[in-house]
């Protein structure tokens, strides 16, 4: 009987420490403020901060450039050892702004918006504010512009990271061929996530697509099509199963191996330590 108890005993306590390793969650939103302590910065000092917005994407979700960062956070947490900010849900979104379902924040606002949510994770005591954005146009200026002023005025290390860009190289391994906005990399990402809303069927081909003037040749608002291709005759969406998959699994491995290459680097730097 005595050695019953002490296993338990021993199972019990483990678990204690256990839980003190680690944290109940890595969301932010269903943490409370006591275990938060408990963590931050002392054994977490990463916090991923996915942004996105709400426009069209052909024949997928509104919300596939707030879809593609969260899930990347919820991977990367982990091995990061990092905590995930709520999502950030709109955005400066641009010439899409016209199509139905389609929400625009100006400027100035999201500017002031996003300035005070780093503000507030560096208070909170986060070395490193990882921005996984899933949208382009004017707003990955603006993130970087904010990232410039705030890590040097808060002392905080802040990565902004627009994921398309970063795995270019996957889009042409995968595919043969470069993509575009809704196109054949973007379509799979979110197909890999989630493949129930993905309307194949609503989808009439070249009909639905553009291609992305060359310099200042042109401009339309709102832009014509809502899939924007970045080489004409490249990039239309291919709805394999099988290219979603590989697509997806290469550009976490691809997005997750620099913020660690970064992080790595700033601390060897001894950067904000």
């Amino acid at each position: 009987m005595k050695k019953v108890i002490f296993i338990c005993s021993f199972m019990i306590f483990s678990g204690v420490v256990l839980a003190q390793d680690n944290p109940s969650t890595r969301e932010m939103n269903l943490l409370n403020w006591m275990e938060f302590a408990e963590f931050v910065p002392d054994k977490i000092e990463t916090v991923l901060l996915p942004v996105g917005t709400l426009e069209p994407h052909g024949v997928i979700p509104n919300g596939a450039d707030n879809i593609a960062p969260e899930r990347m956070a919820k991977v990367f947490a982990e091995p990061l050892n990092a905590l995930i900010a709520p999502t950030l849900n709109y955005g400066v979104t641009g010439s899409l702004k016209a199509y139905p379902g389609a929400f625009a924040i100006s400027e100035e606002s999201y500017r002031g918006f996003v300035g005070d949510i780093i503000t507030g994770l560096a208070e909170n005591r986060f070395k490193n504010v990882i921005v996984l954005n899933g949208h382009g146009g004017p707003q990955t200026a603006i993130l970087q512009s904010i990232a410039n002023e705030l890590s040097q005025e808060l002392k905080v290390r802040i990565l902004v990271i627009n994921w398309w860009s970063v795995v270019s190289e996957d889009t042409f391994a995968v595919f043969g061929e470069n993509g575009g906005h809704s196109g054949n990399n973007e379509t799979a990402y979110i197909q890999a996530i989630v493949p129930e809303h993905i309307h194949k069927e609503r989808y009439s081909g070249k009909e639905m697509t553009t291609p992305y003037p060359s310099g200042s040749t042109w401009s339309a608002y709102p832009f014509p099509s809502s899939i924007g291709l970045y080489e004409a005759g490249q990039g239309y969406p291919t709805f394999d199963e099988d290219q979603a998959q590989e697509y997806y699994e290469r550009v976490n491995k691809r997005v997750l191996a620099l913020i660690e290459d970064i992080i790595t680097k700033w601390d060897l730097a001894k950067l904000y330590k």
